[in-house]
């Protein structure tokens, strides 16, 4: 091997290596993209959480019933008080900005998503008893999480994924995701766990979101536990656009 190849082998394992390093240092900034809130809900929580300052938007019902929801990467939860506060009337609706989002302090991670998650549960199990899940895109992992460790009446899954990790190995499948990746979000680990209705809507044109891992995150529920429905004509940023939509978010809550 002459030593202009060796030198080439070297340069490109060098610049493969610093392509790595640098996938592990910023893979939070290619996972979660923090947005500002811009509907000022009626009431406005903060999480009982010692290290941040996490924000939920709120539209007060009284009553039994709550629907908590966990958004997408980018998504601004608040937008969604116009649509849900009459499609949902007879629900409170909890509506959890990540941290970094819409005004919550802090940092987004998987852990610290999942531990507020839990947090915001807890806080509304004290005044409604029956509280249904419904998370979206990054947040199906999050809800199905949560749905395998706290009662909830029911969970609704919009364009789920099977796993995060998996979604990011099909994307860079040229780099160790797997040993990477720190926020893997395994849908997969806590579907066997949920035994509560629980409802995966699709997008028939997802772009982001294979229809495969949605498919394979349904086989992992218990037989009988979960339903799989496809809004035609969608794609994984319109669907919520759909006139189907809503319907079938609260067919989920029956």
């Amino acid at each position: 091997m002459s030593r202009y190849l060796v030198l080439l082998v070297v340069i490109l394992a060098a610049l493969y290596l610093a392509i790595c390093a640098a996938l592990f240092v910023f893979q939070r900034a290619l996972i979660y993209f923090p947005q500002p809130r811009t509907v000022e809900a009626p009431v406005t929580l903060t999480l009982a959480v010692d290290d941040a300052r996490v924000l939920v938007s709120v539209r007060p019902h009284n009553g039994p019933n709550a629907l908590i929801y966990f958004g997408g990467n980018a998504e601004d939860v608040s937008r969604n008080l116009a649509e849900f506060s009459p499609a949902f009337p007879d629900y409170a609706l909890y509506l959890l900005h990540y941290r970094g989002f819409g005004g919550s302090s802090g940092s987004p991670s998987e852990d610290a998503i999942a531990r507020d998650a839990l947090a915001l549960f807890d806080q509304v199990q004290a005044t409604h008893s029956h509280i249904a899940l419904v998370g979206r895109s990054l947040g199906s992992g999050v809800a199905v999480r949560l749905a395998s460790q706290r009662p909830a009446a029911c969970l609704v899954l919009v364009t789920p994924y099977n796993s995060i990790e998996g979604l990011a190995a099909r994307q860079f499948r040229w780099f160790p995701v797997r040993w990477l990746l720190r926020d893997k979000f395994q849908s997969w680990r806590y579907a066997p766990r949920v035994s509560v209705p629980t409802r995966l809507i699709l997008a028939e044109q997802d772009d982001v979101v294979p229809r495969s891992s949605s498919e394979r995150l349904f086989g992992h529920f218990a037989k009988g536990v979960a339903s799989l429905h496809v809004i035609t004509g969608t794609g994984h940023n319109s669907i919520g656009d759909n006139p189907d939509y809503l319907m079938e978010l609260a067919a989920g809550l029956q």
